[in-house]
């Protein structure tokens, strides 16, 4: 199957980051932002821009019938995933894929079990350092998507399509068909960056930096670390290394989502991280202090919002 027609929900960081990238190398007609009638008319009102860049996206509403997407992109906040999910509903076709942008380890679970595992590529967003604010986004690095099968299985139809795409639009991507230890390394870093920036009410450089921070992000990391082991996953040494090594490319005055969020008094996603790994902790009788301290602390803060 060629994709054609692409349908992004979420305009946050990367619905925009991507959602423009996208916007610069398709027809504007194969490319919709979906969205409820009241945030299309925001949108409409105030622009959405990308580096300074109005984005001239098509927008639609849920109740389009009759054209579904041929690639279905979630990029959404996690608190926002299952409304999302009830609103792609006409969006997803007999044979639409469906990639998630989100955080965690949990979203392709939560889509797929309304919608069918058979649809997702396992997808992980990394590399960017993308900031908005309002309804404005910069970025210097743009990133990159890895893409892939879960467990080292060979790469199916429906990858080989979003490869094909991605190259098509050049859209930087990366292959690894071993995307659960992905998934959990990524889940790892954000477990560590976006908890510590948000607590320290920092910007990368924050944890760039050698400190009580950047220790506190290391050890909120191999609490995650740990817990892979009795989730089939073990995370090595080599992936900290690997994780921290992006880390240190980005922009240093950047900030991570979660930062964006506790600066705007919205709610964050720490339910998602520290939350997770207290959770699993639990589940398998593994300490995880660290965690405990910055879901402890983070809820306090929201308080105040």
């Amino acid at each position: 199957m060629k994709i054609e027609k692409v349908t992004i929900i979420g305009l946050g960081a990367l619905g925009i980051l991507y959602g423009n990238h996208l916007l610069n190398n398709l027809p504007k007609n194969s490319l919709r932002i979906l969205a409820d009638e009241a945030r299309v008319n925001k949108y409409k009102n105030n622009g959405v821009y990308c580096n300074g860049k109005k984005c001239d996206f098509n927008y639609i509403t849920p109740d389009l019938k009759d054209d579904p997407a041929d690639l279905m992109i979630f990029s959404v906040k996690y608190g926002s995933l299952r409304s999302a999910i009830k609103s792609a509903k006409n969006q997803i076709g007999p044979d639409t894929i469906i990639l998630s942008t989100l955080n965690g380890i949990v979203s392709e679970e939560e889509i797929g079990e309304v919608y069918g595992m058979d649809r997702i590529v396992y997808c992980v967003a990394q590399g960017m350092d993308a900031l908005k604010e309002g309804n404005e986004l910069t970025y210097h690095n743009m990133g990159n998507l890895c893409i892939g099968e879960l467990n080292g299985e060979n790469p199916s139809e429906k990858v080989k399509n979003v490869v094909d795409f991605f190259e098509k639009t050049n859209l930087p991507y990366i292959l690894d068909n071993n995307m659960k230890n992905r998934l959990w390394g990524k889940f790892m870093l954000n477990v560590g960056v976006n908890q510590t920036v948000a607590l320290y009410e920092g910007n990368y450089d924050t944890i760039q930096t050698p400190g009580k921070e950047r220790n506190t992000m290391i050890a909120a990391m191999r609490e995650v670390m740990e817990l892979s082991k009795y989730e089939d996953v073990e995370i090595t040494e080599k992936d900290l290394d690997y994780w921290l090594n992006i880390l240190d490319t980005l922009n240093p005055e950047g900030k991570p989502s979660m930062r964006q969020d506790t600066e705007a008094k919205r709610p964050s996603e720490v339910d998602l991280f520290a939350g997770t790994v207290v959770n699993l902790g639990k589940k398998h009788n593994i300490p995880t202090p660290v965690n405990q301290m910055l879901y402890d602390e983070i809820k306090e803060m929201e308080k105040s919002f």
